[in-house]
């Protein structure tokens, strides 16, 4: 028994066989048959695997980072030890998803610009009147009975989710950049068709713990259609974050230069400086000249984020305005020979 047979037959199973053999009941034939329909996977094309194990390990990944900042947001916001944990990325149809969410709940439809269609944030009783309680100056106490959301307790969490999902895009951030925006508010699951029921959905489950004490589940489905963009952004992301610049050992040099070169600053070049009264400034009309503070033949300043760093000299470079670096200022030196305005001074101050 070699190749695809999954089952090992038993003694007395084998004899079976080779008696069934023996007598033609059963000929060589049929067992070909059957082992070569035992090579064939069954496929639902109901249910397609649209998220391979890799894809669902990386959302896992991407939103353990979600998980932490929506902790110390929330822990903060409320004053309160507030812990949110991934607890489980896995794929389904949209209509497995909303049969598995109790009724009622809380479903926060959104959309994740420049993405299209729409996600959904659903969070459980459990989660929600607990963080209700403390946003209202209670010490964040389950309710005795579950009940309907009141229209004022949906505006007051609609704004509180608005801030979650804003944590939700600093966790993007690095590999897609999106906004979100909340587009309604849904109690009751089964009322709304959001999203087509046979749309594959991942789901990311979040579990939550309120004053040490209350459970509750936050669900993030997010369907096929609005990850397609971000799978393939997170598949190059993060082959890259763990290969190219891994921050172990002689790399860790690497990985802080890579972050510190996409951090963007600001160039001002200053030819110099004026200074005049606020009458003559709302007389000035096109065509008035202002003497500068500099000399003709003097460099420009060059500061960067405001600091004084370069002399420079003004050219063009094709059709562009450009500046060629002639030399390093030190540390407190100044460029101009006389600063005539406070500005001035406070440049070269710096």
């Amino acid at each position: 028994m070699k190749g695809n047979m999954k089952e090992i037959l038993s003694q007395a199973e084998i004899d079976s066989l080779l008696a069934a053999l023996s007598t033609g009941r059963v000929k060589a034939e049929d067992l070909k048959e059957t082992k070569r329909e035992t090579g064939y996977k069954s496929y639902d094309f109901r249910r397609p695997n649209k998220f391979s194990k890799e894809h669902l390990r990386k959302l896992e990944t991407l939103h353990d980072g979600f998980a932490r900042r929506i902790s110390t947001f929330l822990s903060g916001y409320l004053r309160s030890p507030i812990i949110v944990r991934v607890a489980s990325v896995d794929s389904f149809t949209f209509d497995d998803f909303i049969r598995s969410v109790p009724s009622p709940t809380l479903l926060t439809v959104f959309t994740l610009k420049p993405l299209k269609g729409a996600a959904i944030m659903e969070t459980n009783p459990q989660f929600v009147f607990p963080l209700l309680d403390l946003l209202f100056g209670g010490p964040g106490e389950m309710p005795k009975k579950v009940r309907d959301l009141t229209d004022i307790e949906l505006s007051v969490i609609k704004k509180l989710n608005v801030k979650i999902l804003e944590n939700l895009s600093d966790a993007w951030a690095d590999v897609y950049s999106v906004t979100p925006e909340i587009e309604s508010l849904e109690t009751n699951p089964r009322m709304h068709q959001i999203i087509s029921l046979n749309e594959i959905v991942a789901v990311i489950t979040f579990t939550t713990v309120i004053g040490g004490t209350i459970r509750g589940l936050l669900n993030l489905c997010l369907p096929h259609v609005v990850l397609m963009p971000v799978l393939t952004q997170l598949s190059s992301y993060y082959r890259y974050y763990t290969h190219d610049i891994s921050p172990s050992g002689g790399e860790e040099e690497k990985f802080l230069e890579y972050w510190l070169l996409k951090a963007p600053v600001e160039l001002k070049a200053i030819a110099g400086n004026a200074s005049i009264t606020v009458s003559d400034f709302l007389q000035l009309q096109v065509g008035d000249v202002l003497p500068l503070n500099c000399k003709i033949e003097q460099d420009f300043d060059l500061y960067v984020n405001d600091r004084l760093k370069f002399k420079i000299q003004p050219g063009t470079v094709g059709y562009q305005m450009a500046v060629q670096v002639t030399s390093l200022v030190s540390e407190g030196s100044c460029m101009c020979d006389e600063p005539t305005s406070a500005s001035g001074r406070d440049r070269c101050a710096s």
